[in-house]
């Protein structure tokens, strides 16, 4: 308890999901923590539950204006700004290459990379006359190999994990370090976006997925929210202080090799294959002679 006392937080995307999760694992750390996101029911509904730790303020992370007012709130509600989870975002547009719009392209690139890039922007003077500070980054398994997302979303999560190597790099000597974490499977709303799809067909999915997921990947467990607010608190204390420009893979080491190398049953199956054709080879060669 306490990693976090005395420092200010800004979370976008805070009302749910991942970002909700470390909201309040950094509360509870001893943060104070302004949330940014589009959903004011729920914003404020987040300061009322954490009267005096948390404050809520509307930003669209489209709206370039909004984020620079977010991180100025920050100032202005607790003092300061100590740390920036870049957490914003959505599945964007699920277009293959060969339907592939400028419109979805430039929507995508603006919510998941844009955004981020212009945080860290409007987070520095801040940063900077606090001595410094830690930025995360949400990126995404999806940003580090082909078949994880959307290939709009894919490419845009691979230029976060890139802005996060040359943003450490730029701001290192003024105390600023820079991380990303890459989630795995993590049963948020996500793959269930209201706006696309209704709330019963929602639940039947994330019931889908919970059941799923554990076979998907080497730990056997759903991914949930906590993981990575987890590895959020690790970037945003002092234990990772000599840490900045890497990003931690939590995926439950859905990135670790092929499938065959972790399911017991597939390697099962290779050795049981293997050993049929050994027998089959040793039975023609005595009865070759």
């Amino acid at each position: 308890m306490g990693r976090l006392s005395g420092r200010v937080a800004v979370i976008t995307g805070g009302c749910s999901g991942i970002g909700l999760g470390t909201v309040e694992r950094f509360v509870e750390e001893g943060a104070k923590v302004l949330v940014g996101d589009i959903d004011d029911a729920a914003g404020n509904a987040l300061a009322a539950r954490f009267d005096g730790e948390v404050a809520y303020q509307r930003c669209d992370v489209l709206e370039e204006g909004q984020i620079q007012a977010l991180m100025d709130g920050a100032a202005e509600r607790f003092g300061a700004l100590d740390i920036l989870f870049n957490n914003a975002g959505a599945g964007g547009s699920p277009n293959r290459m060969e339907d592939m719009t400028g419109a979805a392209w430039d929507l995508s690139h603006n919510l998941l990379l844009r955004s981020v890039a212009l945080g860290i922007r409007y987070a520095i003077p801040h940063m900077k006359a606090r001595g410094g500070g830690s930025v995360i980054n949400t990126a995404s398994i999806a940003g580090t190999a082909a078949g994880y997302g959307p290939i709009a979303y894919s490419t845009a999560k691979a230029g976060v994990i890139h802005l996060t190597r040359v943003a450490a790099a730029d701001l290192a000597r003024d105390g600023i370090r820079v991380n990303a974490i890459c989630p795995g499977l993590i049963l948020t709303n996500i793959f269930t976006p209201s706006e696309t799809v209704p709330p019963g067909l929602a639940t039947i999915i994330k019931q889908s997925m919970a059941q799923t997921a554990p076979d998907t990947q080497p730990i056997a467990k759903a991914g949930q929210p906590l993981d990575i607010a987890n590895a959020a608190l690790f970037f945003a204390s002092d234990e990772s202080a000599f840490i900045t420009g890497v990003h931690l893979m939590v995926d439950g080491g859905l990135f670790v090799g092929t499938r065959q190398s972790w399911d017991p049953e597939m390697r099962a199956e290779r050795a049981r294959v293997a050993e049929e054709r050994r027998a089959a080879f040793e039975a023609g060669a005595l009865a070759g002679g």
